[in-house]
């Protein structure tokens, strides 16, 4: 009897533990469900958006200069189809308004120079605010920016981002065995007596590199138009069209210092010739967007497939993504996202902490007249012109 009331007794420690055990468990999964739906609002909104964008099917992509990065974010997001519309940016900016003339609107993202987006398209009010399209927190949070903010083109902040600011550092080349860079604290060494006859320059008057560096000297305080003026009526300079004729003479010692010279092939077949890099010039140096504005398209065809494309570009992944493509190409960028690694920026065109600089992609500067006008009667005043 002893053994069976035992046994019954543990019967019952047991069946109440069990059931102790159930209602614990019943208790909690109320609160781990609720825990599990509990989203932040902004991925709700993204899951939705994101879902959409998926029976949309494609985005129609304006874009001219860095259209080697569309093939990762089609690997990114299979299911939304690219569909790129390339060339210069004046050509996709004409193209763009030309359909929209028709009444035809295809367009939902255009992602171009600051002449295309905020010279020709923004004055037709061909986008709608991009800010609303930010949906990721990652991009919102303006920690992960340079100087701790969002940048744009317009002057109401909202209409088209800016997400690159490449370094230049006035594209000054130099003969290694003609020239000790040590010399030089300030641009306005450059054009001491001793130079004098011994400076080429790519002439700036025609299309081409240099453009972006001329506006750096010419709106850069206390270097400004007396410095191109300088520079091209007093110091006989020699002035060449052909991009690598530039690079030619100064690799052969015909010139000591070359202003707009390419001198990175030279470099790397062995030529003696460098470039002088950041921290040299006291007075600093510029940046440039290059074709790093964006901006979404008013009356887009695939609404919710653009945002996905404008978020996966301003995100960590996507602006690693165009730093790392376009370091092997003509045009190395340096991401405003300060979040990623920058090791894959070539030195000449990354940001430096320490390092003075004024972005020369500043929309009212974009006109290179008042500029050329400088130059050229520098030039008259030499009879070079």
């Amino acid at each position: 009897m002893i053994c069976l009331d035992l046994k019954r007794q543990m019967i019952v420690t047991v069946a109440l533990v069990a059931g102790f055990v159930t209602i614990a468990a019943i208790g909690a999964c109320p609160r781990a469900t609720r825990a599990a739906e509990v989203k932040p609002a902004w991925q709700g909104e993204w899951e939705k958006i994101l879902a959409a964008a998926k029976k949309e099917g494609q985005v129609a992509v304006y874009i001219s200069g860095y259209e080697e990065i569309l093939p990762e974010f089609q690997k990114e997001y299979p299911e939304i189809k690219v569909l790129p519309t390339t060339g210069r940016g004046s050509q996709v900016g004409q193209k763009l308004l030309a359909e929209r003339r028709a009444e035809k609107y295809l367009a939902d993202v255009v992602n171009a120079g600051g002449v295309t987006t905020f010279q020709q398209l923004f004055p037709a009010k061909v986008f709608d605010p991009i800010k609303p399209a930010l949906l990721l927190p990652e991009i919102n949070d303006t920690s992960k920016w340079y100087l701790g903010k969002h940048h744009y083109s317009d002057s109401e902040n909202q209409y088209i981002f800016d997400y690159v600011a490449t370094a230049t550092y006035g594209a000054i080349s130099y003969n290694t065995k003609l020239v000790n860079v040590k010399d030089f604290k300030s641009y306005w060494d450059l054009l001491a007596p001793k130079w004098k006859g011994k400076i080429i320059s790519r002439d700036i008057r025609v299309s081409g590199p240099g453009s972006g560096n001329a506006r750096l000297f010419y709106h850069l305080p206390d270097v400004g138009p007396t410095f191109i003026r300088k520079l091209y009526g007093e110091i006989n300079v020699t002035l060449f069209r052909d991009y690598r004729q530039g690079s030619d003479w100064l690799a052969v010692g015909k010139a000591a210092l070359c202003f707009f010279c390419e001198a990175d092939v030279s470099k790397q077949q062995g030529l003696p010739v460098d470039t002088i890099g950041p921290g040299v010039f006291k007075e600093g140096a510029g940046l440039v967007s290059q074709y790093g504005t964006l901006g979404l398209v008013n009356r887009a065809p695939h609404p919710n497939a653009a945002k996905v494309f404008i978020n996966w570009l301003l995100s960590r992944k996507g602006q690693s993504t165009v730093q790392k493509i376009m370091s092997s190409t003509e045009n190395p960028v340096d991401s405003l996202r300060i979040d990623i690694p920058k090791d894959e920026v070539p030195l000449l065109q990354r940001r430096f902490d320490g390092v003075k600089y004024l972005d020369t992609s500043r929309p009212e500067w974009q006109d290179m007249k008042p500029i050329l006008d400088v130059m050229n009667e520098a030039l008259k005043a030499a009879g070079k012109n």
